[in-house]
């Protein structure tokens, strides 16, 4: 049998205490303390399956800050349900859009990390574990992790997932653990520290692209980002090709407009989907007047290409098949916001402002 006693020291005048127990509290004094923000309008179904994947954390240290940002429906119901196992503040505001209603939530937090997720979110069971591990593992001012699909979506969310997540479109320049440094974390999964979040002054009035734009505004004045590895989350895409298209659109719109506002992180990798649909074109161009397929024929390398790709990572020859569909939407929509976004801007010299007022929210 072993028996533990703790080692003192003693002199004539006071009592030390040993080493091991004063490493023990600054252990204890270390664990960060976090704050789930979501920003929500409507969407009570799905409020309702991200509070029930937080009702299973292993870590339940965490405070939970809803912000309804003026939703048509009434969410206290869905909210009234996890009352008794959750700590949840519950606050109701005039619609402004995600970013300033984080930045409301975020103002009424209590801990020292500021953790953003979607309200269409499901998290593992050991979230909140892991992000507190990796806190104090991956010394950094600003987080953020990857999204996946969850094995109860239907098909055509799995397949917009995967588009919004392959590296044969836009979702495979949005950073990676090899460039840690300079990973820009997205407000579907997304963790800063208060103090930090408030010195930058939080979410800008964009109501698209905002996430990107904070992680810029981080590195700007001189804060680090870095990429979990262990913290994805399971994120519900559109449900539909047609909204799936115009949530793409609305980001390559954004895209010229954070090019503008931090020019420093411009990258050539941005205008890939326009390229992409301009190239498109100029093959049925090529087709039909010189009677060549040639850029046609390097389109259905990247067709081939994409679909065997999809069908090694879903299993599924369906979801594959869908996967090439939002893929080329994916390309076309963002491609074409980008273009449209960056003429206004650079051409015509619009304000972001006059040419796309729908994006910012009036202070």
């Amino acid at each position: 049998m072993f028996s533990f006693c703790i080692p003192f020291n003693y002199s004539k005048t006071s009592l030390r205490i040993h080493p091991l127990i004063s490493n023990f509290e600054k252990f204890s004094d270390l664990k960060p303390t976090i704050s789930i923000i979501v920003a929500i309008f409507n969407r009570k179904d799905e409020l309702f399956e991200l509070l029930n994947s937080l009702t299973a954390q292993t870590d339940k240290e965490f405070e939970i800050i809803i912000v309804d940002d003026g939703s048509l429906i009434d969410l206290k119901p869905t909210i009234s349900k996890f009352e008794n196992f959750l700590t949840i503040k519950y606050f109701r505001k005039d619609n402004s859009g995600p970013g300033l209603s984080r930045n409301y939530g975020a103002r009424r937090a209590e801990n020292e990390w500021l953790v953003f997720v979607d309200s269409d979110v499901i998290v593992e069971n050991d979230y909140i574990e892991n992000i507190k591990k990796d806190i104090l593992e991956i010394p950094c001012d600003a987080f953020g992790g990857a999204d996946k699909a969850h094995k109860g979506f239907n098909l055509m969310q799995k397949a917009i997932s995967y588009s919004m997540t392959s590296v044969f479109t836009t979702g495979g320049i949005r950073g990676s653990k090899k460039a840690v440094s300079k990973f820009q974390p997205r407000s579907f999964n997304m963790g800063v520290k208060k103090e930090v979040f408030e010195k930058v002054g939080g979410f800008s009035e964009m109501r698209i692209g905002e996430d990107p734009d904070l992680s810029m505004t981080l590195w700007e004045n001189g804060f680090t980002t870095a990429f979990f590895d262990d913290i994805a989350v399971y994120h519900k895409r559109r449900v539909d090709f047609g909204k799936f298209s115009k949530q793409v659109y609305q980001f390559g719109c954004a895209r010229p407009i954070l090019n503008q506002r931090h020019p420093n992180y411009v990258k050539i990798s941005f205008a890939f989907p326009t390229l992409f649909m301009l190239g498109y074109i100029m093959g049925f161009v090529e087709y039909f007047i010189l009677g060549k397929g040639v850029i046609l024929a390097f389109y259905g390398l990247y067709t081939f290409m994409v679909l065997f790709h999809a069908l090694w990572v879903t299993k599924n020859i369906s979801i594959a098949g869908m996967a090439v569909i939002s893929t080329y939407i994916q390309m076309f929509s963002y491609g074409y916001g980008f273009l449209k976004s960056w003429i206004l801007l650079n051409i015509f010299r619009m304000k972001p402002e006059e040419a796309f007022p729908k994006h910012f929210h009036k202070v």
